[in-house]
């Protein structure tokens, strides 16, 4: 067999060869990732939170025009509302007398897919960067990237994390008859109910239970309550029973249900024993922003500041809803649904300084009109 050997010639042709298919490799993967970013959609507003104030920030980002995400991070829209009050009776929205939370959702579902914005679902975001031109990159925690001009903060209190009752038999009866959140009223019908808290959502559901419950007792460690005051005193006025200031004790019963609990007054230190057949537990929420924190936001009591153009300490960032702190805050959806428009009417003047300040009246928008 002859071996053919290569001279100067040859190697140096060889060599060359090999260089330039090296560059033409390096060329082609520029060029590829060229394309990747070309590809990549890049949104005017992303908002984080698909609850009431997010679907209704989203509507808005519509009524401006502007290309619009939402990323909620639950398998489903709707926030809070959806995961904790589907059956709640909300009354303080102008206009409509009381609508079930549920339905509520339902109704701003259907007006957010007006200018239909895209919809993310099951992805917290983690990762917040800005690039050299000013566009934000969102990363959650699959590692998925959301690209975008501005962003607005709808994430209400952050995690949904009830604060459970402490008590090592707590966890044995959960979701048997001790209930952090009601999902079909239906369910006490006819049933003695022990509701453990003081807040808004402890006195509302007193009020719903008393007219269908066999009996309602609140137990609150304070006199006062949380709730809006014509809520509290249709409470004192009706059947409730109410202890103040008195604290949950004692869980008693078999392995499968609480059969009665033991309460004790906060200054004597007295113990009452109330049998029932069901426990409502209200002692509110862990309010955790998680990643959100590290972001560089300027955070006062657990929220976001903002000013009064919902406008955050991060350029073409804002927020809006129960995550917002400012003075004269308002909590309650009422509220979140005018700062979410603001929200979005800052993000307009964010990236197009010569919009007008606000849009137009629904009455007169084009897509509106002949609905």
């Amino acid at each position: 067999m002859n071996k053919q050997r290569l001279g100067k010639y040859d190697i140096l042709c060889i060599d060359i060869h090999s260089q330039l298919n090296v560059i033409t490799l390096m060329i082609d993967l520029e060029r590829e990732a060229g394309r990747m970013a070309e590809n990549q959609e890049v949104y005017d507003v992303t908002i984080i939170g698909g609850g009431p104030i997010g679907l209704f920030t989203a509507f808005y980002c519509g009524m401006r025009e502007l290309k619009t995400k939402v990323i909620e991070f639950l398998p489903r829209l709707g926030g809070k509302v959806s995961l904790f009050f589907p059956e709640k009776m909300i009354r303080d929205i102008g206009g409509i007398p009381g609508i079930a939370g549920e339905q509520l959702i339902e109704q701003l579902k259907e007006q957010a897919a007006t200018f239909d914005p895209d919809i993310v679902l099951n992805q917290r975001v983690t990762g917040f960067e800005r690039l050299a031109d000013g566009t934000m990159v969102l990363t959650s925690s699959e590692g998925e990237k959301h690209y975008t001009r501005t962003v607005i903060l709808a994430v209400g209190m952050g995690t949904l994390e009830v604060n459970e009752f402490d008590s090592q038999d707590a966890s044995r009866y959960a979701g048997k008859n001790l209930h952090y959140k009601v999902e079909k009223l239906d369910a006490f019908k006819g049933k003695r109910v022990v509701i453990s808290g003081g807040g808004d959502t402890a006195v509302d559901w007193a009020n719903e239970l008393e007219p269908i419950a066999a009996s309602v007792t609140v137990v609150h460690r304070r006199e006062e309550f949380g709730g809006l005051e014509s809520s509290v005193t249709k409470m004192k006025q009706s059947s409730v029973r109410v202890l103040t200031p008195y604290r949950l004790e004692h869980l008693s019963g078999t392995d499968e249900r609480i059969e009665s609990v033991t309460v004790c007054h906060a200054a004597s230190g007295h113990p009452e024993e109330i049998e029932l057949d069901e426990l409502i537990i209200n002692h509110g929420f862990k309010i955790d922003l998680g990643p959100m924190k590290d972001w560089g936001l300027e955070i006062e009591e657990g929220r976001i500041k903002a000013d009064r153009h919902m406008r955050t300490n991060l350029p073409g960032v804002f927020v809006a809803g129960d995550a917002a702190y400012y003075e004269s805050k308002l909590r309650l959806i009422a509220g979140g649904f005018t700062e979410g428009p603001t929200a979005v009417n800052s993000a307009k003047s964010y990236l197009d300084p010569q919009a007008e300040n606000m849009a137009m009246y629904s009455t007169h928008h084009k897509k509106l009109v002949h609905k």
